[in-house]
């Protein structure tokens, strides 16, 4: 596959290209940034952090899509409404990337989504990247009226409505989201499109995604196995797009230590490791082709402020360059 970096025609787009670039692993974090127990983060001086998580050189923050609470499941993410906050954390910073991680298509409408995700585009001046996905809590999908086992479905036909909405002026749809006729949707995308990143596969095959996705997003693996699942995604995207650049992501609990040697330790899809050996593992990641690792403080045992100095001073500059 080629990694010429302007193959990509979202080579111009400031959020894509904040997050990814052949050859460059770049870092972020997830809202919200601290550390908590149970379902509810307390949402505290979220802001002050995204915008020091910014100046630091974290290339994206990330937002959650989960519509209800449910206790048997896990946390609620950050809370708030994904597209209202997102206006809001747009509004108090200027070059970061605002990533979803990720929207939950099936229980939305593409109208709604399209509109929504074109205006945060705007206002932030394109620096939206849109990870979708199918969503998996299925206390929701009644709630919603929707069924659990059709959500593959939806994702592809939710997609395909989406992306004729943005790109066409006063487009003529037939889906089973609705029919669209004689309307246009407004407005349209400032650099022409908005990047699609699928998480997880979403009830779908890698060659489907590589054909349908900007990029890929995925759960973290110890390296070795990452590295298998990359080798498929790049066959696929060569297959499917030959010579575009499509980056990989992954996510990342950690729990950083005082000791900056500590060894690693397993904790819920992550580490508890000191921030040498983290610089060690990110290394390892980027050397797999990882183009991006966003992090996630939520389990660690230090103020989530400490911790994105401590990232930010040591573990950046020497993984990602910057």
């Amino acid at each position: 596959m080629s990694d010429t970096p302007g193959a990509n025609p979202l080579s111009v787009h400031p959020g894509f290209t904040r997050m990814f670039a052949p050859g460059r692993l770049s870092l972020g974090v997830y809202f919200p940034i601290e550390v908590f127990e149970g379902s509810n983060p307390t949402m505290a001086n979220q802001v002050e952090l995204a915008q020091r998580a910014e100046a630091l050189g974290f290339a994206a923050v990330w937002f959650r899509d989960v519509p209800l609470l449910d206790p048997h499941f896990g946390d609620i993410g950050q809370i708030y409404d994904p597209w209202v906050y997102l206006g809001y954390i747009a509004a108090q910073t200027s070059t970061i990337a605002l990533a979803t991680g990720a929207i939950v298509l099936p229980l939305r409408h593409p109208l709604h989504t399209a509109k929504a995700a074109a205006s945060v585009d705007q206002i932030s001046g394109g620096r939206l990247v849109l990870g979708v996905a199918t969503g998996d809590r299925p206390v929701e999908f009644p709630a919603f009226g929707r069924d659990i086992e059709e959500r593959g479905e939806l994702f592809r036909e939710f997609l395909t409505y989406f992306r004729q909405a943005l790109a066409e002026r006063f487009p003529v749809i037939d889906s089973p989201f609705g029919y669209l006729e004689g309307a246009d949707l407004v407005p349209k995308p400032p650099f022409g499109t908005i990047p699609l990143m699928i998480v997880g596969h979403s009830q779908q095959s890698v060659e489907w995604i590589a054909r349908n996705g900007d990029a890929w997003a995925m759960y973290p693996r110890p390296p070795h196995q990452q590295q298998h699942i990359i080798a498929e995604w790049r066959q696929a995207t060569e297959q499917a797009a030959p010579g575009v650049f499509k980056p990989f992501a992954q996510s990342l609990f950690i729990d950083l230590s005082t000791d900056p040697e500590e060894p690693p330790r397993a904790i819920h899809l992550g580490y508890r490791l000191g921030r040498n050996v983290l610089i060690q593992l990110l290394t390892t990641i980027r050397e797999i082709g990882v183009s991006h690792v966003v992090l996630n403080l939520k389990y660690g045992h230090r103020p989530a402020g400490e911790v994105l100095e401590e990232v930010g001073e040591y573990v950046l500059p020497l993984v990602t360059g910057i």
